[in-house]
Protein backbone atom coordinates (compact mmCIF):
# COMPACT_ATOMS: atom_id res chain seq x y z
CA UNK A 1 0.00 0.00 0.00
CA UNK A 2 2.78 2.38 0.95
CA UNK A 3 4.27 1.91 -2.64
CA UNK A 4 1.27 1.99 -4.44
CA UNK A 5 0.82 5.21 -2.42
CA UNK A 6 4.38 6.76 -3.60
CA UNK A 7 4.28 5.88 -6.93
CA UNK A 8 0.93 6.39 -7.54
CA UNK A 9 -0.30 9.62 -6.62
CA UNK A 10 -4.18 10.57 -5.70
CA UNK A 11 -5.77 7.95 -6.96
CA UNK A 12 -3.41 5.02 -5.47
CA UNK A 13 -5.40 4.06 -3.00
CA UNK A 14 -9.18 3.37 -2.53
CA UNK A 15 -10.95 5.90 0.29
CA UNK A 16 -10.74 3.22 3.23
CA UNK A 17 -7.34 2.59 1.59
CA UNK A 18 -6.41 5.78 2.62
CA UNK A 19 -8.24 5.62 5.96
CA UNK A 20 -6.75 2.59 6.90
CA UNK A 21 -3.09 3.92 5.96
CA UNK A 22 -4.09 6.85 8.54
CA UNK A 23 -4.80 4.75 11.10
CA UNK A 24 -2.27 2.44 11.34
CA UNK A 25 -0.08 5.26 11.31
CA UNK A 26 -1.73 6.23 14.73
CA UNK A 27 -2.65 2.58 16.15
CA UNK A 28 0.29 0.61 14.33
CA UNK A 29 -0.96 -2.60 15.82
CA UNK A 30 -3.72 -4.98 14.26
CA UNK A 31 -5.55 -5.46 10.83
CA UNK A 32 -7.27 -1.27 10.44
CA UNK A 33 -8.79 -2.84 7.30
CA UNK A 34 -12.42 -3.02 9.03
CA UNK A 35 -12.32 -0.08 11.40
CA UNK A 36 -11.45 2.12 7.93
CA UNK A 37 -14.53 0.32 6.48
CA UNK A 38 -16.69 0.80 9.72
CA UNK A 39 -15.82 4.94 9.45
CA UNK A 40 -17.03 4.80 6.08
CA UNK A 41 -20.23 3.03 6.52
CA UNK A 42 -21.04 5.27 9.55
CA UNK A 43 -19.52 8.73 8.03
CA UNK A 44 -21.05 8.06 4.11
CA UNK A 45 -17.71 9.08 2.30
CA UNK A 46 -14.15 9.87 3.49
CA UNK A 47 -14.70 13.65 3.43
CA UNK A 48 -17.68 12.75 5.96
CA UNK A 49 -15.26 10.66 8.06
CA UNK A 50 -12.28 13.54 8.23
CA UNK A 51 -14.90 16.30 8.92
CA UNK A 52 -16.71 14.14 11.99
CA UNK A 53 -17.33 15.39 15.38
CA UNK A 54 -14.16 13.88 17.50
CA UNK A 55 -16.61 11.74 19.99
CA UNK A 56 -18.50 10.75 16.99
CA UNK A 57 -15.21 9.04 15.50
CA UNK A 58 -14.40 7.47 19.11
CA UNK A 59 -17.91 5.52 18.79
CA UNK A 60 -16.74 3.19 16.28
CA UNK A 61 -15.46 0.08 17.66
CA UNK A 62 -11.39 0.59 17.63
CA UNK A 63 -11.22 4.58 17.18
CA UNK A 64 -9.42 6.00 20.46
CA UNK A 65 -8.26 9.44 20.96
CA UNK A 66 -5.13 8.89 19.61
CA UNK A 67 -6.10 8.02 16.09
CA UNK A 68 -9.26 10.10 16.24
CA UNK A 69 -7.21 12.99 16.38
CA UNK A 70 -5.08 11.33 13.87
CA UNK A 71 -7.89 12.27 11.09
CA UNK A 72 -8.59 15.26 12.42
CA UNK A 73 -4.78 16.59 11.58
CA UNK A 74 -5.56 15.60 8.02
CA UNK A 75 -8.71 17.53 7.58
CA UNK A 76 -6.78 20.55 9.29
CA UNK A 77 -4.05 20.34 7.18
CA UNK A 78 -6.82 19.99 3.94
CA UNK A 79 -8.64 23.42 5.55
CA UNK A 80 -4.96 25.44 6.03
CA UNK A 81 -3.73 24.27 2.07
CA UNK A 82 -7.10 25.16 1.03
CA UNK A 83 -7.46 28.72 2.84
CA UNK A 84 -3.75 29.22 1.65
CA UNK A 85 -4.47 29.28 -2.20
CA UNK A 86 -7.23 31.89 -1.70
CA UNK A 87 -5.38 34.26 1.21
CA UNK A 88 -3.43 36.08 -0.70
CA UNK A 89 -4.80 35.69 -3.97
CA UNK A 90 -7.35 38.39 -5.76
CA UNK A 91 -10.80 36.09 -4.85
CA UNK A 92 -12.45 36.62 -8.33
CA UNK A 93 -9.23 35.71 -10.16
CA UNK A 94 -8.69 32.25 -7.99
CA UNK A 95 -12.65 31.34 -7.80
CA UNK A 96 -12.28 27.52 -7.92
CA UNK A 97 -9.44 27.26 -4.94
CA UNK A 98 -12.01 29.77 -2.63
CA UNK A 99 -14.91 27.11 -4.29
CA UNK A 100 -12.80 24.01 -2.91
CA UNK A 101 -11.97 26.18 0.63
CA UNK A 102 -15.43 26.84 1.16
CA UNK A 103 -16.56 23.45 0.12
CA UNK A 104 -14.19 21.34 2.31
CA UNK A 105 -14.37 23.86 5.24
CA UNK A 106 -18.44 24.03 5.51
CA UNK A 107 -20.09 21.34 3.46
CA UNK A 108 -20.05 18.68 6.20
CA UNK A 109 -21.00 20.92 8.67
CA UNK A 110 -24.74 19.44 10.44
CA UNK A 111 -25.39 23.16 11.57
CA UNK A 112 -26.63 26.02 9.25
CA UNK A 113 -23.26 28.52 9.52
CA UNK A 114 -22.94 32.32 7.78
CA UNK A 115 -20.15 33.82 7.02
CA UNK A 116 -19.01 36.67 5.19
CA UNK A 117 -16.07 37.85 3.10
CA UNK A 118 -14.63 40.93 3.19
CA UNK A 119 -12.17 42.43 0.40
CA UNK A 120 -10.35 45.15 -0.22
CA UNK A 121 -10.15 46.69 -3.74
CA UNK A 122 -7.87 44.42 -5.03
CA UNK A 123 -10.31 41.93 -4.25
CA UNK A 124 -8.28 40.45 -1.69
CA UNK A 125 -9.27 38.65 1.09
CA UNK A 126 -9.31 41.04 4.53
CA UNK A 127 -11.38 39.53 6.58
CA UNK A 128 -13.42 36.23 6.55
CA UNK A 129 -16.29 36.73 9.33
CA UNK A 130 -18.50 34.27 10.87
CA UNK A 131 -21.79 35.86 11.29
CA UNK A 132 -23.24 32.77 13.69
CA UNK A 133 -25.10 29.56 13.20
CA UNK A 134 -28.72 29.39 12.46
CA UNK A 135 -30.95 29.76 9.57
CA UNK A 136 -29.80 32.69 7.27
CA UNK A 137 -32.90 35.41 8.46
CA UNK A 138 -32.78 38.93 9.34
CA UNK A 139 -32.35 37.23 13.18
CA UNK A 140 -28.99 35.78 12.10
CA UNK A 141 -27.58 38.27 10.14
CA UNK A 142 -28.74 41.64 9.95
CA UNK A 143 -28.01 43.67 6.35
CA UNK A 144 -26.82 46.68 8.58
CA UNK A 145 -24.18 45.33 10.33
CA UNK A 146 -22.92 43.42 7.25
CA UNK A 147 -22.05 46.51 5.93
CA UNK A 148 -21.15 47.73 9.31
CA UNK A 149 -18.43 46.05 9.89
CA UNK A 150 -17.53 46.31 5.87
CA UNK A 151 -17.10 49.98 6.76
CA UNK A 152 -15.03 49.29 10.11
CA UNK A 153 -12.57 46.54 8.32
CA UNK A 154 -12.09 48.91 5.31
CA UNK A 155 -13.57 46.87 2.39
CA UNK A 156 -14.49 47.42 -0.65
CA UNK A 157 -16.42 44.45 -1.30
CA UNK A 158 -18.10 41.28 -0.02
CA UNK A 159 -19.13 37.91 -0.58
CA UNK A 160 -21.52 36.19 1.23
CA UNK A 161 -21.35 32.51 1.97
CA UNK A 162 -23.37 29.63 4.19
CA UNK A 163 -24.01 26.13 4.23
CA UNK A 164 -27.19 23.71 3.87
CA UNK A 165 -26.86 20.88 6.18
CA UNK A 166 -29.38 19.55 4.01
CA UNK A 167 -26.86 18.56 1.04
CA UNK A 168 -28.65 20.64 -1.36
CA UNK A 169 -27.12 24.25 -2.21
CA UNK A 170 -30.58 25.47 -3.74
CA UNK A 171 -31.00 29.19 -2.49
CA UNK A 172 -34.48 29.34 -0.76
CA UNK A 173 -36.79 32.29 -0.90
CA UNK A 174 -34.94 33.30 2.83
CA UNK A 175 -31.51 33.74 1.07
CA UNK A 176 -32.84 35.70 -1.89
CA UNK A 177 -34.66 38.08 0.32
CA UNK A 178 -31.53 38.74 2.33
CA UNK A 179 -29.19 38.87 -0.26
CA UNK A 180 -31.10 41.60 -2.04
CA UNK A 181 -30.95 43.57 1.43
CA UNK A 182 -27.72 43.23 1.89
CA UNK A 183 -26.34 44.27 -1.98
CA UNK A 184 -29.01 46.77 -1.45
CA UNK A 185 -27.31 48.53 1.67
CA UNK A 186 -24.10 47.71 0.10
CA UNK A 187 -24.69 49.77 -2.87
CA UNK A 188 -25.75 53.16 -0.68
CA UNK A 189 -22.49 52.96 0.70
CA UNK A 190 -20.27 51.74 -1.83
CA UNK A 191 -19.53 48.22 -0.61
CA UNK A 192 -20.02 45.92 -3.78
CA UNK A 193 -21.68 42.42 -2.95
CA UNK A 194 -19.94 40.18 -5.25
CA UNK A 195 -21.58 37.03 -4.68
CA UNK A 196 -24.02 34.44 -2.19
CA UNK A 197 -22.24 30.94 -1.87
CA UNK A 198 -24.59 28.40 -0.65
CA UNK A 199 -22.33 25.24 -0.30
CA UNK A 200 -23.36 21.79 0.47
CA UNK A 201 -22.85 18.20 0.62
CA UNK A 202 -24.36 17.75 -3.17
CA UNK A 203 -21.94 21.10 -4.58
CA UNK A 204 -22.18 24.46 -4.34
CA UNK A 205 -24.45 27.34 -5.85
CA UNK A 206 -24.01 30.86 -7.19
CA UNK A 207 -26.52 33.66 -6.53
CA UNK A 208 -24.51 35.54 -9.02
CA UNK A 209 -24.27 33.12 -11.57
CA UNK A 210 -28.34 32.15 -10.90
CA UNK A 211 -28.56 35.56 -12.10
CA UNK A 212 -30.34 36.40 -8.71
CA UNK A 213 -27.80 39.38 -7.59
Amino acid sequence: MRERLLKGGAEALADYEVLEYLLFAAIKQGDTKPIAKALLAQFGSLAGVLNADVNALQRTKGVGKTSAAALKSVAIAARRMARSEVSEKPILASWQALIDYLSIDMAHLTVERVRVLYLDTKNRLIDDHHVGDGSIDEAAIHPREVIRRAMDVGAAALILVHNHPSGSPEPSKADIQITKRIAEAGRLLGVTLHDHVIVGREGHSSMRAKGLI
